[in-house]
């Protein structure tokens, strides 16, 4: 079986915590139930693929979660014949098998994918909802449960990885971004167990950081990254050397660069 993306099914106990920033939740639950494919925009970690999760668990839906790399095909999503012991078999890609499961398909970062690997998208993210396999003439149509979702980050793409317009108008957008500060402090609180004091002053740096995007920073520190310092310093490393592995040496490899980041870090922290 193509291992690209295995089910992960969302009826489970817990469902993954998300802090909501507006009404998205209801955005993507009203997308789901009138069957329209939806693109979330935002920076890297700044909780798209934390949200459909949640969403995916919230509405019992199985989540099939594809990362897109420059390499990815057509073939990859859609699926392939093998070679086994018995001969040439069909195998259903992600895609595929999210159709047939009608479930979730999430395309993450879907730009970084092949450009002709996207058009394969077309009919399913149209009123036609239909999944055409080439390679074996079967046209399989989706469910009612079925939903694709796509996300990309706008901030860091260039012109030749941008979302081609045919493609782009075939969706409902939402955009996100880093959360306020207040809230933000409270998820990296609530990620990390760390006082919420200690996660305000790394909410508080994570902003002077980010002031530093598109002059000394190709991307800003995320979300994510404040969670994983709040992790290491909760766990007992000290908080300098915890913004350098888990912030500052996150978001650059010169050292230079590095070394007035933290005196950043210094500055804001102490």
């Amino acid at each position: 079986m193509n291992s690209l993306a295995e089910p992960r099914l969302a009826a489970v106990r817990e469902i993954p915590s998300y802090t909501p920033a507006g009404n998205e939740a209801e955005v993507f639950e009203l997308a789901w139930k009138n069957r329209l494919p939806l693109l979330l925009k935002g920076p890297t970690g700044c909780g798209k693929t934390r949200f459909v999760a949640h969403m995916a668990a919230r509405l019992g839906l199985p989540l099939f979660t594809v990362a897109c790399h420059d390499d990815l095909t057509a073939a990859d999503l859609v699926g392939r014949h093998l070679i086994s012991g018995n001969g040439t078999v069909w195998s259903d890609g992600p895609l595929t098998r999210a159709v047939r499961a009608g479930g979730i398909c999430y395309l993450d970062e879907v730009v970084e994918a092949r450009k002709d690997t996207t058009v394969v998208l077309h009919p399913l993210a149209d009123d036609r909802r239909v999944l055409p396999i080439d390679r074996t003439g079967e046209l399989l149509p989706a469910p009612p449960s079925f939903m694709l979702v796509v996300s990309y980050n706008p901030g860091y793409q260039n012109l030749l990885k941008g979302m081609k317009p045919s493609t782009r108008q075939r969706f409902v957008s939402l955009s996100f971004d880093f959360p306020a500060p207040e809230r933000e402090a409270a998820i990296v609180h609530g990620e990390s167990g760390l006082d919420l004091a200690v996660c305000a002053q790394l909410v508080k740096l994570a902003a002077s950081l980010r002031a530093l995007k598109d002059r000394d920073l190709e991307e800003a520190p995320s979300t994510r990254l404040l969670v994983y310092a709040a992790t290491l310093i909760g766990a007992g490393l000290g908080v300098e050397d915890a913004c350098r592995v888990a912030i500052v040496d996150g978001l650059t490899d010169d050292p230079p660069t590095a070394a007035a980041l933290m005196d950043v870090v210094h500055a804001v922290l102490g």
